[in-house]
């Protein structure tokens, strides 16, 4: 027999049915409230509360520490598969077999050029400006180029679409950063994988060539692996909801990098580095500024430790913070801004205050550390974010768009002024 759960109004009693998910999670089915109940609604800031959708993407639990793609455990995708094998299976459903993967490869780079007309667009670009204010709109700038719509009954449309933003993104990512180091615009090459492709575009310099370090791509490769979906989260939502107009893909993806730019949510990792910098600055006592976290009345925020979601050690922090330590040691850095790093996380570490309230660094944290020690500019942290989120976005556009979702359109309890009577201008 199915459960119930029951809701007293007044003396109204209602019953709504309780669903449950594939991992036992439950939920209260109420989109029949409002019409039963002549208009009441819930409400949820933030829809912490609140499920949008039913989704077999990405499962997560939040205390004990578990993330899975389609039910594959991040631990072992970080550690077995490439990032193009972990795009398919968010995408499509499966891990591909090597002729798959060799396909979906091959026509992503078959779709990996992008037209020239978008280069004067970047060039219209003050070299100050913010590269995910770039990303936002280049992305958003193709649906010029592509103005047909996608057919999504259509597997060979959708495909088409798909492979031709996993193409084009990259370009645009490396276009932004090297406007910044001031490098001219390039394109990868057809021999080289995914992820050392996008290597390449960022880093070779027009007089040298370029060698990929298989120590700092594996980091790179787990990175985008941990960053490819997270559930809903503000910029996946984003995406579906842009996306339930039936907006296009390429118009819903640049209102998700849009979302993804705030600090609270990709710029995290920014954020973490900026701190870092102002503790390096102010002369690099760690001590006085974890007392400062800790102090109720301090307005100073550690920025990288503990997560919204995650009530316990964040699962990819485990599995970067080992690629981290890998990167440093390969590259040999002397960076007072990564000693300033590692000091903070052996305190919080050993820190009763953080241990107990499971304040632990999280996979904002050790990101930014490595893309540093790599070279990647500060600015660019959260466009590096929305590269390894491309898939996660397409794969719940797609299930989206598939599932017909009705177009989102949530409500509100309205706290405003009652009817007032209009006053004519020499009356005010």
């Amino acid at each position: 027999m199915a459960e119930i759960a029951k809701l007293q109004i007044g003396d109204r009693a209602y019953e709504f049915p309780v669903t449950k998910g594939s991992e036992n999670e439950l939920a209260i089915d109420i989109k029949t409230l409002r019409g039963v109940s002549g208009g009441v609604i819930t409400i949820d800031p933030g829809y912490k509360n609140t499920g949008a959708c039913k989704s077999a993407i990405t499962f997560l639990d939040g205390e004990k520490g578990v993330l899975r793609y389609r039910g594959y455990s991040i631990e072992d995708l970080a550690e077995k598969a490439d990032f193009l094998e972990v795009s398919y299976l968010l995408i499509f459903g499966e891990l591909p077999s090597q002729d798959q993967l060799s396909k979906f490869h091959s026509d992503i780079k078959d779709n990996a050029i992008v037209d020239d007309d978008v280069r004067k667009i970047l060039d219209a670009f003050p070299k100050t400006a913010h590269p995910m204010g770039i990303l936002s709109s280049l992305t958003s700038a193709l649906t010029a180029f592509n103005p047909s719509s996608v057919n999504v009954d259509s597997d060979e449309e959708m495909y088409r679409a798909i492979v031709k933003i996993m193409g084009k993104l990259p370009v645009l990512v490396s276009w932004a950063m090297r406007k910044i180091n001031g490098l001219p615009l390039n394109y990868g090459s057809n021999s080289l994988g995914y992820v050392e492709n996008v290597m390449s575009m960022m880093f070779s310099k027009p007089n040298e060539e370029y060698t990929v370090n298989p120590i700092v791509r594996d980091a790179l490769n787990k990175l985008l692996i941990l960053h490819a979906d997270h559930e809903q989260n503000c910029s996946t939502s984003t995406v579906r909801i842009v996306g339930s107009s039936h907006a296009g893909l390429f118009a819903s993806l640049s209102a998700g990098i849009s979302a993804l730019w705030g600090p609270l949510h990709g710029g995290a990792n920014q954020a973490v580095l900026e701190m870092l910098e102002a503790i390096k600055e102010d002369g690099g006592d760690t001590k006085k500024y974890m007392a400062k976290a800790k102090d109720k009345n301090d307005p100073f925020r550690l920025m990288g430790f503990g997560h919204r979601v995650y009530k316990n050690f964040d699962p990819r922090a485990k599995i970067i913070k080992v690629a981290a330590n890998q990167v440093l040691n390969d590259l040999g850095i002397d960076d007072p801004i990564l000693d300033v790093a590692k000091s903070l996380e052996q305190e919080a570490l050993n820190d009763p205050y953080f241990v107990d309230r499971k304040l632990y660094p999280n996979v904002d944290f050790y990101s930014g550390i490595i893309y540093r020690a790599m070279g990647i500019p500060v600015e660019m942290f959260t466009v590096m974010f929305a590269l390894g989120r491309l898939p996660g976005w397409i794969a719940q556009w797609k299930e989206m768009r598939l599932g017909k979702e009705p177009i989102g359109r949530p409500r509100q309890i309205y706290t405003g002024e009652t009817l007032r009577e209009f006053k004519n201008i020499a009356q005010r």
